[in-house]
């Protein structure tokens, strides 16, 4: 055997890995539509809005026109049911949202499309913006647990902050108490962690660097999903997602 055959032998009996292949999430230059669902296992007037939203899986305009995520609160667990997916920093978020005035009070299920309340998921297809808003390009890069983003806006802004969430799809759960007990209640679209950054400006740029959010829970299908807003601001500049390869 060669020096060379001997060197690429060794170096696979040693277990070094190839570097990890980047996968790239890019939005359009128009403004995507962030959907918020609010949404508790313990809240029986949920499950409709869960399975309206799963529906969106079947919408052409999926990730790049539409970014959609599911926020599982935690204030229905008193109630005899403790939905796993929930966190008090999602409820937190909604609690933000009435603060700023985009609803009146937290309640199950509640819909925020772009930043501000919307009542006509039930009937109506979601209303996107208007494709000739220029809101800028949003680029995710994803290595591993890593993630390298930039956005590279259309309207100059003094501070912005990048939120990236880990989504699940397929999702069950026997839920046995509260006001769902005894029923089967299937999800998608589930914020399974959720990290939110300073971006910093760089030239007209602006980019952030972090990891990938972790998650307590498993999914075998999950996808990516982010979008940059000013800080306190709950409306959206701009969203990207997409299906993250396991």
């Amino acid at each position: 055997m060669s020096r060379c055959a001997l060197l690429f032998a060794a170096l696979l009996g040693a277990g070094l890995a190839a570097p990890a292949l980047a996968e790239t999430y890019v939005s359009p230059v128009a403004r995507a539509a962030l959907l918020e669902l609010y949404t508790s296992e313990g809240c029986s007037s949920c499950p409709p809005a869960d399975r309206w939203l799963s529906s969106l899986l079947d919408d052409p305009r999926l990730w790049q026109q539409l970014v959609p995520v599911a926020f599982h609160v935690d204030y229905w667990d008193s109630l005899g049911w403790p939905d796993r997916f929930a966190a008090t920093g999602y409820a937190a978020r909604q609690h933000a949202h009435v603060a700023a005035g985009v609803l009146p009070l937290a309640y199950t299920p509640g819909v925020v499309l772009d930043g501000r309340e919307w009542r006509g998921w039930r009937a109506a297809r979601v209303p996107l913006p208007d494709a000739a808003s220029a809101a800028g390009v949003l680029r995710l890069e994803r290595r591993g647990e890593r993630v390298d983003a930039r956005f590279v806006p259309a309207v100059a802004a003094p501070a912005l902050e990048l939120n990236l969430v880990r989504l699940g799809f397929g999702l069950e759960s026997a839920v046995g108490a509260g006001e769902n007990a005894g029923r089967r209640l299937r999800h998608d679209f589930v914020v399974l962690g959720w990290t939110r950054v300073a971006l910093q400006a760089d030239g007209e740029d602006w980019r952030a660097t972090l990891a990938l959010p972790g998650t307590a829970q498993a999914a075998a299908r999950q996808a990516l999903a982010a979008w940059v807003a000013a800080p306190g601001d709950p409306r959206p500049r701009q969203a990207v997602g997409g299906w993250l390869v396991p």
